[in-house]
Protein backbone atom coordinates (compact mmCIF):
# COMPACT_ATOMS: atom_id res chain seq x y z
CA UNK A 1 0.00 0.00 0.00
CA UNK A 2 1.36 3.43 -0.88
CA UNK A 3 0.45 6.83 0.56
CA UNK A 4 -0.93 9.22 -2.02
CA UNK A 5 1.33 12.26 -1.76
CA UNK A 6 0.63 13.96 -5.08
CA UNK A 7 -2.54 14.81 -7.00
CA UNK A 8 -3.87 12.09 -9.28
CA UNK A 9 -3.74 13.77 -12.69
CA UNK A 10 -3.31 10.93 -15.18
CA UNK A 11 -5.92 9.05 -17.19
CA UNK A 12 -7.70 5.71 -17.19
CA UNK A 13 -9.34 3.77 -19.97
CA UNK A 14 -12.20 1.46 -18.99
CA UNK A 15 -13.39 -1.43 -21.13
CA UNK A 16 -16.64 -2.99 -19.95
CA UNK A 17 -20.33 -3.56 -20.43
CA UNK A 18 -22.60 -0.57 -20.93
CA UNK A 19 -24.90 -0.29 -17.92
CA UNK A 20 -22.70 -2.43 -15.67
CA UNK A 21 -22.92 -1.34 -12.00
CA UNK A 22 -19.18 -1.89 -11.62
CA UNK A 23 -18.42 0.30 -14.65
CA UNK A 24 -20.70 3.00 -13.22
CA UNK A 25 -18.78 2.84 -9.92
CA UNK A 26 -15.38 3.06 -11.64
CA UNK A 27 -16.46 6.02 -13.76
CA UNK A 28 -17.78 7.76 -10.65
CA UNK A 29 -14.59 6.96 -8.71
CA UNK A 30 -12.43 8.34 -11.52
CA UNK A 31 -14.44 11.53 -11.83
CA UNK A 32 -14.40 12.19 -8.08
CA UNK A 33 -10.64 11.52 -8.02
CA UNK A 34 -9.96 14.14 -10.70
CA UNK A 35 -8.88 11.49 -13.20
CA UNK A 36 -9.67 11.76 -16.92
CA UNK A 37 -11.44 8.56 -17.98
CA UNK A 38 -12.41 7.14 -21.36
CA UNK A 39 -15.01 4.38 -21.55
CA UNK A 40 -15.18 1.78 -24.33
CA UNK A 41 -17.87 -0.84 -24.76
CA UNK A 42 -15.83 -4.04 -24.61
CA UNK A 43 -17.76 -5.44 -27.60
CA UNK A 44 -17.23 -2.38 -29.80
CA UNK A 45 -14.44 -1.95 -32.36
CA UNK A 46 -12.61 0.55 -30.13
CA UNK A 47 -13.07 -1.64 -27.07
CA UNK A 48 -11.67 -4.70 -28.82
CA UNK A 49 -8.73 -2.65 -30.09
CA UNK A 50 -7.85 -1.50 -26.56
CA UNK A 51 -8.09 -5.06 -25.24
CA UNK A 52 -5.87 -6.44 -28.03
CA UNK A 53 -3.28 -3.77 -27.35
CA UNK A 54 -3.27 -4.80 -23.68
CA UNK A 55 -2.98 -8.48 -24.66
CA UNK A 56 -6.35 -9.35 -23.11
CA UNK A 57 -9.79 -10.59 -24.14
CA UNK A 58 -13.30 -9.77 -22.92
CA UNK A 59 -13.83 -12.84 -20.75
CA UNK A 60 -13.21 -10.91 -17.51
CA UNK A 61 -14.62 -7.38 -17.36
CA UNK A 62 -14.22 -4.54 -16.71
CA UNK A 63 -10.63 -3.97 -17.73
CA UNK A 64 -8.92 -0.82 -16.49
CA UNK A 65 -5.91 0.45 -18.46
CA UNK A 66 -3.73 3.11 -16.83
CA UNK A 67 -1.68 5.72 -18.66
CA UNK A 68 1.43 3.56 -18.07
CA UNK A 69 -0.08 0.70 -20.08
CA UNK A 70 -0.73 -1.39 -16.98
CA UNK A 71 -3.98 -3.35 -17.43
CA UNK A 72 -6.05 -4.48 -14.44
CA UNK A 73 -8.84 -7.04 -14.84
CA UNK A 74 -11.88 -6.33 -12.64
CA UNK A 75 -9.69 -4.63 -10.01
CA UNK A 76 -10.81 -3.69 -6.52
CA UNK A 77 -10.78 -0.03 -5.53
CA UNK A 78 -7.76 -0.67 -3.31
CA UNK A 79 -5.86 -2.30 -6.19
CA UNK A 80 -6.55 0.76 -8.34
CA UNK A 81 -5.28 3.10 -5.61
CA UNK A 82 -2.14 1.01 -5.15
CA UNK A 83 -1.50 1.05 -8.91
CA UNK A 84 -1.59 4.86 -8.80
CA UNK A 85 0.55 5.31 -5.70
CA UNK A 86 3.00 2.43 -5.98
CA UNK A 87 5.58 1.60 -3.36
CA UNK A 88 5.23 -0.08 0.00
CA UNK A 89 4.90 1.26 3.52
CA UNK A 90 5.67 -0.39 6.84
CA UNK A 91 2.88 -2.07 8.80
CA UNK A 92 2.33 1.10 10.81
CA UNK A 93 2.90 4.78 10.25
CA UNK A 94 2.70 7.57 12.82
CA UNK A 95 1.25 11.05 12.35
CA UNK A 96 0.37 13.98 14.55
CA UNK A 97 -3.20 14.14 13.24
CA UNK A 98 -5.15 11.41 11.46
CA UNK A 99 -8.38 12.46 9.77
CA UNK A 100 -11.00 9.86 8.84
CA UNK A 101 -13.02 11.24 5.94
CA UNK A 102 -12.03 13.14 2.81
CA UNK A 103 -15.04 15.41 2.38
CA UNK A 104 -14.96 19.20 2.90
CA UNK A 105 -14.64 18.88 6.70
CA UNK A 106 -11.89 16.28 6.52
CA UNK A 107 -9.94 18.07 3.79
CA UNK A 108 -10.14 21.34 5.74
CA UNK A 109 -8.98 19.66 8.95
CA UNK A 110 -6.04 17.94 7.27
CA UNK A 111 -4.97 21.05 5.38
CA UNK A 112 -5.32 23.35 8.41
CA UNK A 113 -3.34 21.00 10.66
CA UNK A 114 -0.59 20.60 8.07
CA UNK A 115 -0.40 24.36 7.49
CA UNK A 116 0.47 24.72 11.18
CA UNK A 117 3.29 22.22 11.01
CA UNK A 118 1.48 19.05 12.09
CA UNK A 119 2.12 15.85 10.17
CA UNK A 120 -1.34 15.02 8.84
CA UNK A 121 -2.98 12.02 7.21
CA UNK A 122 -6.42 11.87 5.56
CA UNK A 123 -8.21 8.60 4.90
CA UNK A 124 -11.38 8.08 2.85
CA UNK A 125 -13.07 4.82 1.91
CA UNK A 126 -13.97 6.05 -1.59
CA UNK A 127 -12.59 9.26 -3.07
CA UNK A 128 -12.03 12.90 -2.16
CA UNK A 129 -14.99 15.20 -1.73
CA UNK A 130 -17.49 13.05 0.16
CA UNK A 131 -21.13 13.72 -0.74
CA UNK A 132 -20.19 17.26 -1.73
CA UNK A 133 -18.02 15.74 -4.45
CA UNK A 134 -21.15 14.41 -6.17
CA UNK A 135 -22.86 17.83 -6.24
CA UNK A 136 -23.19 19.40 -9.67
CA UNK A 137 -23.13 23.04 -8.59
CA UNK A 138 -22.63 24.79 -5.24
CA UNK A 139 -24.01 28.29 -5.60
CA UNK A 140 -24.06 29.54 -1.99
CA UNK A 141 -20.38 29.07 -1.12
CA UNK A 142 -18.82 32.38 -0.11
CA UNK A 143 -16.56 33.96 -2.69
CA UNK A 144 -17.81 32.16 -5.81
CA UNK A 145 -20.83 33.98 -7.26
CA UNK A 146 -21.07 31.76 -10.34
CA UNK A 147 -20.95 28.56 -8.32
CA UNK A 148 -18.54 25.65 -8.40
CA UNK A 149 -19.02 21.93 -8.84
CA UNK A 150 -18.42 19.74 -5.83
CA UNK A 151 -15.74 17.83 -7.73
CA UNK A 152 -13.84 20.99 -8.62
CA UNK A 153 -14.02 22.30 -5.06
CA UNK A 154 -12.78 18.95 -3.72
CA UNK A 155 -9.95 18.82 -6.26
CA UNK A 156 -8.81 22.33 -5.35
CA UNK A 157 -8.92 21.45 -1.65
CA UNK A 158 -6.99 18.25 -2.30
CA UNK A 159 -4.31 20.08 -4.29
CA UNK A 160 -4.06 22.73 -1.59
CA UNK A 161 -3.71 20.15 1.19
CA UNK A 162 -1.10 18.28 -0.83
CA UNK A 163 1.04 21.43 -1.13
CA UNK A 164 1.16 21.51 2.69
CA UNK A 165 2.35 17.90 2.81
CA UNK A 166 -0.84 16.05 3.78
CA UNK A 167 -0.63 12.29 3.12
CA UNK A 168 -3.74 10.63 1.69
CA UNK A 169 -5.11 7.13 1.34
CA UNK A 170 -8.31 6.44 -0.58
CA UNK A 171 -10.37 3.29 -1.18
CA UNK A 172 -9.70 1.93 2.31
CA UNK A 173 -11.92 2.25 5.35
CA UNK A 174 -11.23 2.52 9.06
CA UNK A 175 -12.40 -0.66 10.77
CA UNK A 176 -11.47 0.05 14.38
CA UNK A 177 -10.08 2.68 16.75
CA UNK A 178 -8.11 1.66 19.83
CA UNK A 179 -6.22 3.66 22.43
CA UNK A 180 -2.64 2.54 22.89
CA UNK A 181 -0.14 5.18 24.01
CA UNK A 182 -1.67 7.24 21.29
CA UNK A 183 -4.51 6.33 18.91
CA UNK A 184 -4.30 3.39 16.56
CA UNK A 185 -6.62 3.30 13.58
CA UNK A 186 -6.85 -0.09 11.93
CA UNK A 187 -7.57 0.07 8.20
CA UNK A 188 -9.64 -2.41 6.22
CA UNK A 189 -6.62 -4.40 5.03
CA UNK A 190 -4.91 -4.69 8.42
CA UNK A 191 -2.65 -1.64 8.13
CA UNK A 192 -2.28 0.27 11.40
CA UNK A 193 -1.99 4.06 11.50
CA UNK A 194 -1.10 5.80 14.76
CA UNK A 195 -1.66 9.43 15.65
CA UNK A 196 -1.61 11.72 18.67
CA UNK A 197 -4.95 13.23 17.62
CA UNK A 198 -7.84 11.71 15.70
CA UNK A 199 -10.44 13.76 13.78
CA UNK A 200 -13.61 12.00 12.68
CA UNK A 201 -15.13 13.40 9.49
CA UNK A 202 -16.59 10.31 7.76
CA UNK A 203 -19.71 12.14 6.66
CA UNK A 204 -22.95 10.32 5.98
CA UNK A 205 -24.38 7.79 3.54
CA UNK A 206 -27.34 8.37 1.27
CA UNK A 207 -30.46 6.93 2.85
CA UNK A 208 -31.75 3.99 0.83
CA UNK A 209 -35.22 3.53 -0.62
CA UNK A 210 -35.22 -0.11 0.49
CA UNK A 211 -37.48 -1.14 -2.38
CA UNK A 212 -36.09 -4.57 -3.41
CA UNK A 213 -36.89 -4.34 -7.13
CA UNK A 214 -35.18 -0.93 -7.35
CA UNK A 215 -32.20 -1.93 -5.21
CA UNK A 216 -31.51 -4.69 -7.72
CA UNK A 217 -31.11 -2.04 -10.43
CA UNK A 218 -28.61 0.19 -8.60
CA UNK A 219 -25.96 1.16 -11.14
CA UNK A 220 -28.29 0.15 -13.99
CA UNK A 221 -30.58 3.14 -14.10
CA UNK A 222 -31.02 3.61 -10.34
CA UNK A 223 -28.44 5.82 -8.63
CA UNK A 224 -27.82 7.26 -5.18
CA UNK A 225 -26.37 10.68 -5.90
CA UNK A 226 -24.21 10.34 -9.05
CA UNK A 227 -26.11 12.95 -11.10
CA UNK A 228 -22.81 14.44 -12.27
CA UNK A 229 -21.38 11.09 -13.36
CA UNK A 230 -24.48 9.83 -15.15
CA UNK A 231 -25.88 13.04 -16.66
CA UNK A 232 -24.45 12.26 -20.12
CA UNK A 233 -26.16 8.85 -20.15
CA UNK A 234 -29.55 10.47 -19.46
CA UNK A 235 -29.72 12.35 -22.77
CA UNK A 236 -33.31 12.49 -24.11
CA UNK A 237 -34.57 10.22 -21.32
CA UNK A 238 -37.39 10.65 -18.83
CA UNK A 239 -35.64 10.99 -15.47
CA UNK A 240 -36.97 10.92 -11.91
CA UNK A 241 -35.33 12.52 -8.86
CA UNK A 242 -36.52 11.49 -5.39
CA UNK A 243 -36.03 14.08 -2.65
CA UNK A 244 -36.85 17.66 -1.75
CA UNK A 245 -33.58 18.99 -0.32
CA UNK A 246 -30.75 20.98 -1.87
CA UNK A 247 -28.96 17.90 -3.20
CA UNK A 248 -32.08 16.77 -5.04
CA UNK A 249 -32.66 20.26 -6.42
CA UNK A 250 -29.09 20.52 -7.68
CA UNK A 251 -29.40 17.10 -9.32
CA UNK A 252 -32.66 18.06 -11.06
CA UNK A 253 -31.22 21.31 -12.44
CA UNK A 254 -28.11 19.52 -13.67
CA UNK A 255 -29.97 16.63 -15.28
CA UNK A 256 -32.58 18.77 -17.05
CA UNK A 257 -29.92 20.13 -19.42
CA UNK A 258 -29.74 16.79 -21.21
CA UNK A 259 -32.77 14.77 -20.13
CA UNK A 260 -36.06 14.89 -22.03
CA UNK A 261 -37.88 15.49 -18.74
CA UNK A 262 -37.10 15.52 -15.03
CA UNK A 263 -39.78 14.71 -12.46
CA UNK A 264 -39.09 15.45 -8.81
CA UNK A 265 -40.86 13.11 -6.37
CA UNK A 266 -41.24 15.08 -3.14
CA UNK A 267 -42.82 13.66 0.00
CA UNK A 268 -43.64 17.09 1.48
CA UNK A 269 -46.25 19.58 0.37
CA UNK A 270 -43.67 21.99 -1.12
CA UNK A 271 -39.96 22.57 -1.61
CA UNK A 272 -39.75 25.68 0.55
CA UNK A 273 -39.38 23.81 3.84
CA UNK A 274 -36.23 21.93 2.79
CA UNK A 275 -34.62 23.70 -0.18
CA UNK A 276 -32.77 27.00 -0.63
CA UNK A 277 -34.70 29.72 -2.41
CA UNK A 278 -32.16 30.14 -5.21
CA UNK A 279 -32.59 26.48 -6.17
CA UNK A 280 -36.39 26.68 -6.08
CA UNK A 281 -36.24 29.61 -8.51
CA UNK A 282 -33.92 27.66 -10.83
CA UNK A 283 -36.31 24.71 -10.84
CA UNK A 284 -39.32 26.87 -11.66
CA UNK A 285 -37.66 28.48 -14.70
CA UNK A 286 -36.85 25.11 -16.31
CA UNK A 287 -39.87 23.95 -18.30
CA UNK A 288 -38.78 20.31 -18.41
CA UNK A 289 -38.71 19.96 -14.58
CA UNK A 290 -41.95 18.91 -12.92
CA UNK A 291 -42.36 18.89 -9.14
CA UNK A 292 -44.82 16.33 -7.80
CA UNK A 293 -45.46 17.13 -4.12
CA UNK A 294 -47.12 14.80 -1.61
CA UNK A 295 -45.85 11.76 -3.52
CA UNK A 296 -43.56 8.84 -2.81
CA UNK A 297 -41.62 6.29 -4.84
CA UNK A 298 -43.05 2.84 -4.16
CA UNK A 299 -41.79 0.57 -6.93
CA UNK A 300 -40.25 0.09 -10.32
CA UNK A 301 -38.44 -2.41 -12.43
CA UNK A 302 -37.05 -3.46 -15.77
CA UNK A 303 -34.99 -6.15 -17.45
CA UNK A 304 -31.28 -5.41 -17.75
CA UNK A 305 -31.85 -1.79 -16.69
CA UNK A 306 -34.54 0.46 -15.22
CA UNK A 307 -37.59 0.78 -17.48
CA UNK A 308 -40.35 2.12 -15.22
CA UNK A 309 -41.10 3.52 -11.77
CA UNK A 310 -44.24 3.49 -9.63
CA UNK A 311 -45.32 6.61 -7.73
CA UNK A 312 -48.03 6.92 -5.08
CA UNK A 313 -49.83 10.22 -4.50
CA UNK A 314 -51.34 11.61 -1.32
CA UNK A 315 -54.70 9.94 -2.01
CA UNK A 316 -53.11 6.51 -2.17
CA UNK A 317 -53.28 6.15 -5.95
CA UNK A 318 -50.31 4.46 -7.62
CA UNK A 319 -49.29 5.10 -11.22
CA UNK A 320 -46.61 3.59 -13.42
CA UNK A 321 -44.32 5.87 -15.48
CA UNK A 322 -41.71 5.04 -18.11
CA UNK A 323 -38.29 5.95 -16.73
CA UNK A 324 -34.78 5.99 -18.12
CA UNK A 325 -33.13 7.00 -14.86
CA UNK A 326 -33.86 7.34 -11.15
CA UNK A 327 -31.70 9.45 -8.83
CA UNK A 328 -32.34 9.12 -5.10
CA UNK A 329 -31.38 11.89 -2.66
CA UNK A 330 -33.61 11.47 0.39
CA UNK A 331 -31.37 12.43 3.27
CA UNK A 332 -28.53 10.68 4.98
CA UNK A 333 -27.43 8.33 7.75
CA UNK A 334 -24.16 8.71 9.69
CA UNK A 335 -21.28 6.31 9.14
CA UNK A 336 -20.70 5.52 12.81
CA UNK A 337 -21.64 1.88 13.39
CA UNK A 338 -17.95 0.88 13.48
CA UNK A 339 -16.98 3.28 16.28
CA UNK A 340 -16.23 2.03 19.84
CA UNK A 341 -19.03 2.09 22.41
CA UNK A 342 -17.29 4.68 24.59
CA UNK A 343 -17.62 7.22 21.81
CA UNK A 344 -21.10 8.55 22.56
CA UNK A 345 -23.71 9.14 19.86
CA UNK A 346 -27.29 10.37 19.77
CA UNK A 347 -30.26 8.13 18.98
CA UNK A 348 -29.70 8.51 15.24
CA UNK A 349 -25.98 7.67 15.42
CA UNK A 350 -24.55 11.19 15.15
CA UNK A 351 -21.47 11.81 17.31
CA UNK A 352 -21.82 13.97 20.43
CA UNK A 353 -19.18 16.68 20.90
CA UNK A 354 -18.28 19.57 23.20
CA UNK A 355 -21.16 20.80 25.41
CA UNK A 356 -23.34 17.82 24.42
CA UNK A 357 -20.72 15.47 25.86
CA UNK A 358 -20.42 17.56 29.04
CA UNK A 359 -24.12 16.96 29.71
CA UNK A 360 -23.63 13.18 29.82
CA UNK A 361 -21.97 10.88 32.34
CA UNK A 362 -19.52 9.63 29.72
CA UNK A 363 -16.90 12.35 30.03
CA UNK A 364 -13.90 10.92 31.94
CA UNK A 365 -11.79 14.01 32.70
CA UNK A 366 -11.96 16.86 35.21
CA UNK A 367 -11.70 19.54 32.53
CA UNK A 368 -14.57 20.39 30.19
CA UNK A 369 -14.60 18.88 26.70
CA UNK A 370 -13.01 21.08 24.07
CA UNK A 371 -15.07 22.34 21.13
CA UNK A 372 -15.71 19.40 18.75
CA UNK A 373 -14.08 16.95 21.20
CA UNK A 374 -15.94 13.67 21.62
CA UNK A 375 -16.40 11.53 24.74
CA UNK A 376 -12.98 10.00 23.95
CA UNK A 377 -10.44 12.72 24.87
CA UNK A 378 -8.23 13.52 21.91
CA UNK A 379 -10.82 12.35 19.38
CA UNK A 380 -12.69 15.16 17.62
CA UNK A 381 -15.64 15.06 15.23
CA UNK A 382 -16.53 17.61 12.53
CA UNK A 383 -18.88 17.91 9.58
CA UNK A 384 -22.11 16.07 8.86
CA UNK A 385 -21.32 13.19 11.24
CA UNK A 386 -21.47 15.50 14.27
CA UNK A 387 -24.67 15.89 16.29
CA UNK A 388 -26.15 19.34 15.68
CA UNK A 389 -24.07 20.15 12.60
CA UNK A 390 -25.41 22.33 9.78
CA UNK A 391 -25.49 20.22 6.63
CA UNK A 392 -23.78 22.75 4.36
CA UNK A 393 -20.36 22.73 2.67
CA UNK A 394 -19.38 26.09 4.16
CA UNK A 395 -20.19 24.88 7.66
CA UNK A 396 -18.20 21.68 7.18
CA UNK A 397 -15.17 23.62 5.94
CA UNK A 398 -15.48 25.98 8.91
CA UNK A 399 -15.60 23.15 11.44
CA UNK A 400 -12.66 21.38 9.81
CA UNK A 401 -10.62 24.58 9.98
CA UNK A 402 -11.54 25.56 13.54
CA UNK A 403 -10.99 22.10 15.03
CA UNK A 404 -7.22 22.65 14.80
CA UNK A 405 -7.52 25.08 17.71
CA UNK A 406 -8.86 22.21 19.77
CA UNK A 407 -6.00 20.01 18.59
CA UNK A 408 -3.46 22.51 19.92
CA UNK A 409 -5.40 22.91 23.17
CA UNK A 410 -5.49 19.15 23.68
CA UNK A 411 -1.75 18.84 23.11
CA UNK A 412 -1.18 21.60 25.64
CA UNK A 413 -3.54 20.01 28.21
CA UNK A 414 -2.10 16.55 27.92
CA UNK A 415 1.50 17.59 27.24
CA UNK A 416 1.55 14.94 24.57
CA UNK A 417 4.90 14.82 22.72
CA UNK A 418 4.75 15.54 19.02
CA UNK A 419 4.76 12.39 16.90
CA UNK A 420 7.65 12.14 14.45
CA UNK A 421 7.51 10.34 11.11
Amino acid sequence: MGWLVRPASRSWSIDGDVGSPRVHHLRDLAGRSGVVVAFHDARSVDGQRVLRKAGLDDTVLPVLVLWTGLALRDPTDAEITDAFTGGDTPDWTTFDVAVIGGGPAGLAAGMSAASEGLQSFVLDRTAMGGQAGTTSRIRNYLGDARGISGRELAKRAFDQAWTFGVAFQFSRSADRIVRVRDFATLLSDGIEVRSSILVLAPGVDYRRLRIPELEQLVGRGVYYGAAVTEAETMKNRDVFVVGGGNAAGQAAVHLCRLAKSVTMVVRGSSLSASMSDYLIRQIHVNDNITVRANTSMVGGGGGQALEFVEIRDGDGNTRRHDAGGLFVLIGAEPRTDWLPDELLRDEWGYVLTGPDVALTEGWPLGRAPLPYETSMPGVFAVGDVRHGSVKRVASAVGEGSVVVQGVHAYLAYEETPRAVL
